[in-house]
């Protein structure tokens, strides 16, 4: 299947970065169109003394490193942990999205994935393009009891470097000292899943549906 639009959903801002950052570069190396939507900025997650649009700033800071325009990106402001409650106003964002952008491809979360936001994105994304897109999800194994390794991504060194400076960005999580964003974990777990197919470095992914054109 030519993949040539790849739609990116991240249910807060920092987690597409650490489910396919490396991927994210790989599609951005290769020229695909690429655009990615952040549904919450998490602003009550937040340290006290820090400022509420402070993970707004750092996602920004990532998709402007990568050189995506503002055309590329939407940054939305539901509430975090209360996804739930706005399951339908999600679904709408996705359905404008599906007819205006028209992905081939989308990544969002898992359906294993136990935080409640990133379980209705995921049931979403597939309500809004299950009869129109490809869709994988990303691996967060903090999140998962169980995750299916179906599909693989083949990265390069540079990848891998990407996805590390999309990480250093995050000033506001490496200050909470959280053990997925430091290097040993991002290059662990890709050596993991490149030992798998017999590659350096790979991301991998679910498989919700494949379409082949």
């Amino acid at each position: 299947m030519e993949v040539n639009n790849v739609l990116i959903l991240s249910p807060h801002t920092d987690d597409a970065e650490l489910g396919c950052g490396g991927t994210i570069s790989k599609f951005l190396r290769e020229g695909k169109n690429i655009f990615w939507v952040a549904f919450s900025t998490a602003e009550e997650s937040l340290p006290n003394h820090l400022p509420k649009d402070t993970l707004v700033k750092e996602f920004t800071s990532v998709v402007k490193d990568l050189g995506l325009k503002d055309e590329n990106y939407k940054i939305l402001n539901f509430p975090v942990r209360k996804l739930t409650n706005f399951r339908q106003e999600v679904l709408e964002e996705l359905v404008e999205i599906r007819n205006q952008f028209k992905p081939d491809l989308v990544i969002g979360p898992s359906l294993n994935d136990f935080h409640q936001d990133h379980t209705v994105v995921a049931n979403e994304m597939i309500r809004a393009f299950k009869t129109s897109s490809s869709i994988i999800c990303y691996e967060l194994p903090w999140n998962h009891i169980k995750f299916d390794t179906q599909m693989f991504v083949e990265l390069e060194p540079e990848d891998i470097e990407s996805k590390l400076k999309m990480m250093w960005h995050y000033k506001s999580q490496l200050e909470v000292l959280r053990h997925y964003f430091t290097e040993d974990f991002v290059r662990g777990i890709a050596s993991t899943r490149g030992a798998q197919i017999g590659q350096k470095y790979a991301e991998s992914f679910e498989v919700i549906r494949w379409r082949i054109k």
